[in-house]
């Protein structure tokens, strides 16, 4: 790391301050994270196991979903081991290369979970909509292209934003990042250049992925709603609504969570700085940690099948 008039040049190593204001109590806040991360590792990890060794879930809304958990192991993964690191063991310091790394595993998870539920919500609406046509439509080959294409989409868009990083930013005012991880535009703000096209750029990326993914999620669930509301029976209206309850909840809760920490970071300039990072950390903890429980109440194959492994353990 190089000084030069007052900047710093060429950076090699930085600090992440983990959640600024907060620094005295870190330590007890790294409790309940940790929980969650275990939590979430758990039982994540469990419906993965049900899914794969239960063969009568090999049907798309369960593979997605099994999907969905691999995701959500490795988007949590990547955060929480290095921020216990600097709640528990003040380890703040961070090689610059490794947080681009990070950096872009983040911001890849990010955009594969949210192709992954809007892949579930054109599963639900042919299913519901077009029932007669779901099996010859959503094929294992489907299933297998939808997964590689979303992502590579998450990862060949997130590569750009490393590279504008990279490759144009060369100096900065600091090597302290206001954060507990590496998010894009807490690095970008660090630099005394101008930062506008890397600024676009997160945009650009933002709007494209979620923007695109909750237009065709809501369309998706209003004709959805519209085919459910006009069905005769009750009993067919009542069942076909009970399998959208989870997916609407996990849809809110990812969505409301993204797009609240997207834009207080850019434009909250009045909401204090510990408010901020809280809420981007519980938006990359939460969905993981919500996600199993939510399909694991609300999905009776999996609820059956998980109430039968932990009697089994039990009897045995």
């Amino acid at each position: 790391m190089f000084k030069l008039n007052g900047t710093v040049f060429m950076l090699s190593v930085l600090t992440l301050v983990g959640i600024p204001g907060l620094e005295s109590v870190q330590a007890w806040i790294g409790i309940p994270f940790c929980a969650m991360y275990i939590v979430a590792l758990f039982g994540n990890s469990l419906i993965l196991v049900i899914i794969k060794s239960e063969r009568s879930l090999h049907e798309p809304m369960y593979l997605f979903l099994a999907m969905l958990g691999a995701t959500d192991i490795a988007l949590s993964t990547c955060i929480l081991p290095k921020m216990l690191g600097i709640f528990w063991f003040h380890l703040p310091k961070i090689h610059f290369d490794a947080c681009l790394l990070q950096m872009w595993l983040i911001h890849a998870f990010q955009a594969i979970e949210s192709g992954i539920l809007l892949a579930m919500a054109l599963d639900r609406y042919v299913a519901i909509c077009h029932p007669l046509r779901h099996a010859t439509i959503f094929t294992h080959q489907l299933l297998t292209q939808i997964g590689v294409g979303v992502t590579l989409r998450g990862a060949l868009l997130a590569i750009p934003s490393i590279i504008l990083i990279k490759c144009r930013l060369k100096y900065y005012w600091t090597t302290v990042v206001s954060h507990s991880y590496c998010e894009h535009m807490a690095i970008v703000k660090l630099a005394a250049e101008d930062t506008r096209i890397n600024k676009i750029y997160g945009l650009f990326v933002a709007f494209s992925v979620l923007g695109f993914d909750i237009i065709f999620i809501t369309v998706s669930y209003i004709q959805i709603f519209i085919t459910v509301f006009s069905l005769p029976q009750k009993e067919a209206r009542l069942k076909a609504f009970n399998t959208c309850i989870a997916h609407i909840c996990v849809f809110l809760e990812f969505y409301l969570l993204a797009f609240f920490s997207f834009f207080t970071h850019r434009f909250g300039f009045h909401i204090p700085p510990y408010i901020h990072i809280l809420l981007s950390n519980l938006y990359l903890l939460v969905p993981p940690l919500l996600n199993p429980i939510v399909y694991g109440v609300k999905t009776k194959q999996i609820r059956d099948r998980a109430s039968k492994i932990f009697h089994s353990k039990n009897a045995s």
